[in-house]
């Protein structure tokens, strides 16, 4: 079938119904992962460390398999590996509810890695879908149906975790199944074979896959954006947890408080102001806005004084939701159809990259500001240079934009 630029309610409803469901099924798991783990280990100090393992774990085979899972997207088509990835993240979440031993949990988490790696396929049927000037309205919502899942994910996994440390695993198996179930009596395939592409390792890889990244200036450019991006937003489960209630005393329900807040407020910006602000502004000039503006909200945040204060700082933050969106979509019409997937997939790896990097670097930096007599005179120091970090990002995502607007023959910052 030749893809559709109008596509029906029910296939962009379950892409997004998809996409939340993912989410809520591995946010689920958070609350318990942990007191499962503990259930292995002797000592407290030993579980926190394998569940960061296991959280390193999860990123580093999304950087493997990313690629390849995109790769396939766009030889076999988008419908088959959405599916299959559904399907394999049901019976990967039974697994982990059954597992009698540590080493059944690692394996668990190592498939999950893989199968959650179909946020690729995701991303890619939507450009498939979409007409270029409709794509940063098209993540937007994506980017607001996993703020949905972010929200509801824990929350539900809190509830269920009191029932038992694995009741959360079969809810999560329960709802990935439901994804595969109705993905296949209502997602049709978006991908038509003409624009499909033959599978090859050398592009499959993450190596390179990065390789088609550097096809274009503005591609190599915006990549670097994306990772400077989720490399500063790794600040928050990094030492988020930890810093709030040193500084502020805050409990468990004051964190989980506001992190449900900064979810509702990500739904709302991409979901619903992201398409807005792109009409009036153009994807360009709404990247920057959002790059600068979260990268201002994260110094609010590493200089707030009191808790007030840094609870306020996530309103500008929440403006690096304008970012995500625009980027993709900037980034997506930089390539053929055939290579979505592959763009898809070197994306995720790049953010993998980050998801691994990042966690460690603030973490260290965390331990240096604070103690009685830490190395780094500010304790908020991992968000300030988490917020360089960024705004090293706007100024290059200014640069590029400037660059390739006037080559497009673009009016100053305008799409």
């Amino acid at each position: 079938m030749s893809p559709v630029l109008r596509p029906r309610t029910a296939t962009m409803a379950f892409i997004l119904v998809t996409a939340a469901l993912d989410i809520v099924a591995m946010g689920i798991v958070i609350p318990v992962l942990p007191a499962l783990i503990e259930g292995f280990v002797a000592a407290d100090a030993q579980a926190g460390t394998i569940n960061g393992a296991l959280i390193a774990l999860w990123a580093l085979m999304q950087f493997f398999s990313s690629p390849v899972i995109g790769s396939l997207s766009d030889r076999f088509g988008r419908r088959p590996v959405i599916l299959l990835s559904a399907l394999g993240l049901a019976a990967d979440y039974v697994l982990m509810a059954l597992a009698p031993s540590l080493w059944w949990l690692v394996v668990g988490r190592a498939v999950a890695g893989v199968t959650s790696s179909s946020f690729t396929t995701v991303f890619a049927y939507m450009a498939d879908v979409t007409p270029a000037d409709q794509r940063a309205r098209a993540y937007g919502l994506i980017g607001a149906a996993f703020s949905a899942g972010f929200i509801a994910g824990p929350l539900l996994g809190g509830v269920l975790g009191e029932l038992s440390p694995r009741a959360p695993f079969w809810a999560a198996a329960a709802l990935s199944g439901l994804a595969f179930l109705y993905g296949l009596f209502v997602l049709p395939e978006s991908l038509a074979p003409e624009h499909r592409m033959a599978f090859s390792w050398r592009r499959a890889n993450p190596f390179g896959a990065l390789r088609l990244l550097r096809s274009h200036p503005e591609l190599s450019g915006l990549s670097l954006v994306n990772f400077l991006l989720h490399f500063s937003h790794q600040v928050f489960p990094a030492v988020f947890v930890l810093y709030a209630a040193h500084r502020y005393g805050w409990s468990a329900w004051d964190v989980g408080l506001l992190l449900a807040t900064v979810g509702a407020l990500d739904l709302v910006m991409q979901g619903v102001l992201v398409p807005r602000v792109v009409k009036r502004l153009g994807d360009r000039s709404t990247m920057i806005i959002g790059l600068f503006g979260g990268a201002f909200g994260i110094a609010c945040m590493g200089l707030a004084p009191t808790g007030l204060y840094f609870a306020l700082a996530i309103l500008p933050n929440a403006l690096w939701g304008l970012a995500m969106p625009t980027i993709q979509s900037l980034m997506t019409q930089r390539v053929s159809q055939s290579e979505q997937g592959q763009l898809q997939g070197a994306n995720m790896s790049v953010a993998s990259v980050a998801g691994i990097l990042s966690p460690v670097f603030f973490g260290a930096v965390y331990s240096a500001s604070a103690g009685s007599d830490p190395l780094l005179p500010h304790p908020g120091s991992a968000f300030l240079i988490a917020a360089l970090v960024l705004l090293a990002g706007a100024l290059i995502g200014w640069a590029v934009a400037r660059r390739n607007g006037r080559a497009a023959g673009a009016d100053g910052l305008a799409t």
